[in-house]
C-alpha cells in the first residue's frame, strides 16, 4: 500500500490497483468469450478493457503534451465521428492477448506522466467543452480512476455471468468462500418478489 501521507501515492496506487483488476477479468478466457457481447448495447471484457486502455493513453498523454510512442496502436480520435463505439471492441486484426500487451504499455506510458509531474501540473484536455479544459494531474487522475473503477463494475459482473468468477482481486476475492449462494439468491428474489 502507499504511503497515506503522500496524496500523489495514494491516488497512483489505486489506479493502478483498478487497472489490474481490468486485466485480470480476462485470464482464462478464449477469444470468442472475451469479445462476446454480454449486454444489449454490447458490453464485452474485452471491448471494456479496449476502452479503458484509450482512455488512459488519452488523459496521460495528449493532455500533458506527451505522445504514446506508438500512436497508431490507438483508437485515433477522429475514428470516433465514423463509430462512436470503436475503442469498445476489439477488431479482427486485435487479439486479446495484444491488447492486454498494450494496456501494460500504456500503463507504463501513463505511471511515467504520473511520476515525472506534481499533482498540481496543469494540463488540457483538448475534447473537453470549452471553459472546462484546463485541468491538473490530481484531477486526470482521480477522473481516470474513477472512469476505469466504473468499468471494472461492469467487468465483474460480465465475468461473473459468463462463469461465475467473481471477487475484488485475484488474490483477495473479497466474497464469502463457500457460501450458499442459490439460497441467498432465492431469499433476495422472495423479499423482492413481497413487494411485487
Amino acid at each position: 500500500m502507499a504511503d497515506l501521507g503522500d496524496a500523489k501515492a495514494v491516488l497512483h496506487h489505486y489506479l493502478r490497483a483498478t487497472r489490474e483488476d481490468l486485466i485480470w477479468k480476462l485470464d482464462g478466457l478464449s477469444e470468442r468469450d472475451a469479445r462476446m457481447p454480454r449486454t444489449a448495447t454490447g458490453n464485452n471484457l474485452l471491448g471494456v478493457l479496449k476502452h479503458c486502455l484509450n482512455v488512459e493513453a488519452g488523459y496521460f498523454g495528449p493532455t500533458f503534451g506527451r505522445d504514446f510512442p506508438t500512436p497508431e496502436e490507438l483508437v485515433p480520435l477522429l475514428a470516433y465521428d465514423e463509430d462512436p463505439q470503436a475503442d469498445w471492441y476489439a477488431r479482427e486484426d486485435e487479439t486479446k492477448n495484444g491488447l492486454i500487451d498494450l494496456y501494460r504499455r500504456v500503463g507504463v506510458f501513463a505511471d511515467q506522466t504520473i511520476e515525472q509531474l506534481p499533482l498540481d501540473a496543469p494540463g488540457r484536455v483538448s475534447w473537453w467543452r470549452p471553459g472546462g479544459q484546463d485541468v491538473t494531474l490530481q484531477k486526470i487522475i482521480v477522473h481516470v480512476t474513477s472512469d476505469l473503477a466504473r468499468h471494472a463494475g461492469h467487468a465483474d459482473i460480465m465475468r461473473e455471468q459468463h462463469d461465475t468468477a467473481l471477487g475484488l482481486r485475484r488474490e483477495n476475492t473479497n466474497i464469502p468462500d463457500d457460501y450458499d449462494w442459490p439460497a441467498y439468491v432465492t431469499k433476495l428474489t422472495k423479499l423482492a418478489d413481497r413487494f411485487g
